[in-house]
């Protein structure tokens, strides 16, 4: 069977939205990475300051490979034909250096884990290594080829297809929008970052700097934050984060953007990229109270964005494409029941 026929087996088992992961059963340090993937219900009772308000990211130096694929398996949110969706924990890369654990190190296992046998899954769709949620995968080099093209002809043709879920320190100017900026990744010893450039010339451009474009919308506001729906056109590392801190609204846990963001009389200001070097996020004393959150906690805080949203084609070329869905993680569910924010 073709990659035709094989996606119209699977789209119509996908049109009611996929759901949240499986409870973890056994003990240890698997247990506790599949705590990070379980659904959070807003109805859920907030712990007390004393206790730890969210996991870590996930720590793939610190699973064995039989772990880290028991992690993935446990991950799985929805199976239809050869398409396997996952809701990727904050903090899993994608690809690595040859030693390293990564999604892509382990698709072998992962495959043979799930009863593939031969047909080793590969990469369709994911999030970077700092971001939560869906992860597509697909068993039929064929079906994987048609997304792709899918992808890209939707890029060419400015349709955004994933959606993000962010929740960012301060609230946009502007309702919905769209934010522009030529952006280069710089690198250094110790660490790589995007920075802004502006005016960017014909070499620029052909040094590597690239001209993104992202939508947003903003869903709900509370206690000086809002929860905002991200739509990326390009694709550029960080090109989020990124994009929200020169709106002057970082993102929630973002510990490496989020200090070019000043403040002088309650009135915020973008510092220069390239002199501010990242550090731990600071938020207001009033915003750490609404989150229950010490200082110690909130340098911790997780980076609060989520691919919750991708866009498949139907089986048609006019047929109405497909939603997928990813469940928020616990931790983002938690903070959007302590800002009052409500998800529409």
């Amino acid at each position: 069977m073709d990659g035709r026929g094989i996606l119209g087996l699977v789209w119509a088992g996908w049109r009611r939205g996929l759901r949240g992961c499986s409870e973890a059963k056994d003990a240890g340090i698997v247990t506790r990475a599949r705590h990070q993937l379980q659904a959070g219900g807003s109805s859920r009772r907030l712990r007390p300051l004393g206790d730890p308000p969210f996991p870590g990211p996930l720590q793939p130096e610190n699973l064995s490979r039989e772990q880290l694929v028991e992690v993935l398996r446990a991950a799985v949110v929805d199976r239809k034909g050869p398409l396997v969706t996952l809701n990727k924990p904050q903090g899993l890369p994608v690809t690595g250096k040859p030693e390293e654990l990564t999604l892509l190190s382990v698709l072998p296992e992962l495959s043979q884990s799930l009863g593939l046998g031969k047909q080793e899954l590969q990469v369709v769709r994911a999030p970077g290594k700092e971001t939560s949620g869906l992860v597509l995968l697909s068993s039929c080099p064929q079906t994987a080829s048609r997304l792709q093209k899918f992808f890209i002809h939707s890029r060419r043709a400015q349709r955004p297809t994933v959606t993000y879920c962010a929740v960012t320190d301060g609230i946009p100017a502007v309702s919905d929008g769209k934010i522009q900026a030529a952006l280069k990744l710089e690198h250094t010893d110790t660490v790589s970052l995007v920075v802004p450039v502006k005016d960017p010339s014909r070499k620029d451009i052909l040094e590597g700097v690239k001209k993104t474009l992202s939508h947003f919308r903003v869903v709900a506001t509370g206690s000086g934050c809002a929860l905002v729906q991200l739509q990326p056109v390009t694709a550029f590392p960080s090109q989020l984060q990124v994009h929200m801190v020169l709106q002057l609204c970082p993102v929630l846990g973002d510990h490496m953007y989020a200090a070019r963001v000043g403040t002088v009389l309650g009135q915020r200001f973008l510092l220069p990229a390239a002199s501010t070097k990242p550090q731990k996020q600071v938020l207001a004393d009033a915003l750490l109270r609404r989150l229950h959150l010490s200082p110690t906690q909130a340098a911790q805080l997780p980076l609060h964005l989520h691919l919750h949203r991708l866009l498949l084609p139907g089986t048609r070329p006019k047929d109405t494409p497909v939603e997928l869905l990813a469940p928020l993680p616990p931790y983002f569910s938690r903070t959007l029941q302590c800002l009052g924010l409500r998800q529409q």
